[in-house]
């Protein structure tokens, strides 16, 4: 397996450096461009990844395109190169938020059955737990979506999912990292008021919901199980959660949930 980059931003970097280190593929045969050339030259240099000069040098010497770059760019990117990719059909993978798979196909603008991957990754790929949800469109073979949940494996967990529940994922996995990282602050602020240095509640209160979340899944047990667990009658862990309650911790949680999801999909109407 040849794969080519087009953008190697921050998520891309990650990818690479997973699939790399997994010995997904070997790393003279990650192919990369970037129009920031000193970075991605530095970067390749130091992974042992192959340059190329152009995107359409790149997509010859691939069989599977990564397109790491924003909705706009990747636009540009397929109708540029419109005739060597309906002519060489590599495997078309994007990580583009807010991008159906129809979108995609409009930008290329071709009925050549082009297969493609649609892939929601979300920020912890950076540090090899993310989270990430994949399909294909009609011409993507099972054994090619597969190939690329085994490539996202490398730097996390991903899940094959229809794409009417892309918004869904997005909502429950691309962006609750911001709402986990709202409430390790503030937990901590608690403790700063209580007396405790900033920093150190921060490793506490991150190091609680880090064994928290490996609790899950390495018990297997429901979070309501493990809630009961940790409630000792009349208890401290009780009164604080029957207090949360009283403002309303989970239908406020669900309703920045309803909310990705309707910003989501409003984006990709757009």
């Amino acid at each position: 397996m040849k794969i080519g980059f087009i953008g190697v931003g921050n998520m891309a970097s990650a990818i690479i450096k997973g699939i790399i280190t997994k010995e997904f593929v070997a790393a003279n045969e990650v192919y990369l461009f970037d129009l920031m050339t000193e970075k991605v030259t530095a970067f390749a240099k130091e992974h042992g990844c192959q340059v190329s000069a152009t995107t359409a040098e790149l997509i010859e010497a691939v069989d599977t395109v990564l397109l790491a770059v924003k909705p706009n760019v990747i636009e540009s990117v397929l109708q540029e190169n419109k005739a060597l990719i309906t002519t060489k059909k590599p495997l078309l993978i994007s990580i583009a938020a807010g991008t159906p798979l129809k979108k995609l196909a409009n930008f290329l603008q071709t009925d050549e059955e082009v297969p493609m991957i649609r892939v929601m990754p979300n920020v912890n790929a950076m540090i090899g737990e993310g989270a990430a949800a994949i399909c294909g469109n009609e011409f993507a073979t099972k054994e090619q979506i597969q190939t690329v949940v085994a490539l996202f494996e490398a730097v996390g967990s991903a899940w094959e999912l229809p794409e009417k529940d892309f918004s869904n994922f997005t909502a429950l996995a691309g962006s609750s990292p911001a709402y986990a990282y709202l409430f390790i602050d503030s937990i901590a602020r608690a403790g700063v008021k209580h007396g405790l240095p900033k920093e150190l509640c921060n490793q506490i209160a991150a190091q609680a919901v880090l064994g928290s979340a490996k609790m899950i899944l390495e018990s297997k047990e429901n979070p309501w199980t493990l809630i009961d667990r940790v409630c000792s009658p009349g208890g401290t862990t009780v009164a604080g959660l029957l207090a949360l309650e009283e403002e309303k911790f989970i239908a406020t949680v669900v309703k920045g949930i309803d909310a990705t999801i309707a910003r989501d999909q409003e984006m990709n109407q757009q």
